[in-house]
């Protein structure tokens, strides 16, 4: 891949960066307010996507008849990383513009991409992912939420977990088993549920971070039109699958969060005092940081080499497995160095004094664990690799 920007590329980074320093402001502002604090907190983070729906950033790749801005891919990317160098907001409704939109433009009909893609870039949908169930995680094509056909509705009844964000979602896209009687990656559909709708009951999980955004979701005869079942009735693996590749991700643009990381790590280790000196004189945390450094750089490269595929018109495999496995498992090494460094101060929790960050790197780390489970756990990631990649057989 060619690293020299374009002129064309380069104007358009520029114009990003000036937008962003333009909205200094609201960035600082929204960032005061972490969205697990409440309603209100919520609220200035739907704020500021707003804010980047009407400047034409919430979705620069998205068609420009569903209110995107018709960039390249590549250009996307370049967004992505000034966004980030930038600090600004994380995106609330990321599983609506991060895996629903894509799903809808690929298997959508044209009236439910019209009547929700742009509504998910303006944030005025937030959308909540309904795949997992009590007894349905990794073996996901075991799920028991049934809908039963009745007229031009179906009437939905059973559980979600994990529910990310589901106590402030308008809309849950959702897998369903239609046909009990088909094999069970066969009788599965994907269906678009009102969280309004009557019947839709959401409990919030408190994790061991101290957030909230997990939810468990409870169908109880919930009516749900025919209409909004995207693709054909009992083919939502399928449609569920390519989801599950666009929440793997391409990666694009997350090196540059992983790169930050990296360097508070570094800075920790050049502050924190060990053993009379500071915690960069131990030989070992200096091995561990120039891994991370070399890791970081690896998946940097990757990532490049996954977008010059993408624009080429070329269709991704099993990289987004390997992607997944490796950032996933990157995340977590570089928070258990950075914890290392700091000691007893990375235990405490927000609001306690000293404590990292104002308490956030806490909860970060506690976090990164998920990482390595949501969108597929690291051991169906291999597998995957190993199948599909290795061409290794099955266990008998």
């Amino acid at each position: 891949m060619d690293f020299e920007l374009s002129p064309e590329d380069a104007a358009f980074r520029d114009e990003v960066r000036q937008w962003l320093a333009d909205h200094r402001r609201q960035i600082d502002e929204t960032n005061r307010h972490h969205y697990d604090a409440g309603t209100d907190a919520f609220e200035a983070h739907r704020a500021w996507e707003k804010t980047l729906y009407e400047g034409g950033w919430a979705g620069v790749a998205w068609p420009e008849a569903y209110g995107g801005r018709g960039a390249s891919l590549f250009q996307q990317a370049l967004f992505t990383e000034q966004y980030a160098l930038a600090g600004a907001p994380e995106r609330i409704n990321r599983l609506g513009l991060g895996l629903l939109g894509p799903t809808l433009m690929v298997y959508g009909t044209e009236e439910q991409k019209q009547a929700h893609l742009s509504k998910v870039l303006a944030c005025e949908e937030i959308w909540c992912q309904g795949f997992s169930e009590p007894g349905a995680g990794s073996d996901l094509a075991s799920l028991r939420t049934k809908a039963v056909r009745d007229g031009d509705d179906f009437v939905i009844n059973g559980q979600k977990v994990w529910t990310s964000f589901g106590a402030y979602s308008d809309w849950i896209f959702l897998m369903v088993r239609t046909n009990p009687e088909a094999p069970k990656h066969q009788g599965i559909t994907f269906i678009l549920v009102n969280m309004k709708t009557p019947g839709v009951e959401v409990r919030p999980i408190r994790q061991i971070n101290g957030s909230a955004l997990f939810c468990e979701t409870f169908f109880t005869d919930v009516r749900v039109p025919v209409a909004n079942v995207v693709d054909k009735i009992d083919n939502g693996w399928k449609v569920a699958m390519t989801t599950l590749g666009f929440e793997r991700g391409t990666g694009l643009g997350t090196p540059v969060a992983f790169n930050k990381i990296w360097q508070q790590v570094v800075d920790q280790s050049r502050r924190e005092p060990r053993y009379g000196g500071i915690a960069a004189d131990d030989p070992d945390v200096r091995r561990r940081v120039a891994q991370g450094f070399i890791e970081t750089r690896v998946f940097e490269l990757n990532t490049q080499r996954v977008l010059t595929k993408l624009a080429k018109g070329e269709q991704l495999g099993p990289e987004a497995s390997l992607s997944k496995l490796y950032w996933s498992e990157m995340e977590t090494r570089l928070y258990e160095l950075g914890n290392d460094v700091l000691g007893p101060k990375a235990e405490l929790f927000k609001g306690a004094d000293d404590a990292e960050e104002g308490g956030q790197w806490n909860a970060d780390y506690l976090y990164a664990r998920a990482s390595m489970i949501y969108a597929g756990t690291s051991e169906i990631q291999k597998n995957i690799i190993a199948q599909r990649v290795l061409g290794l057989p099955k266990e008998a």
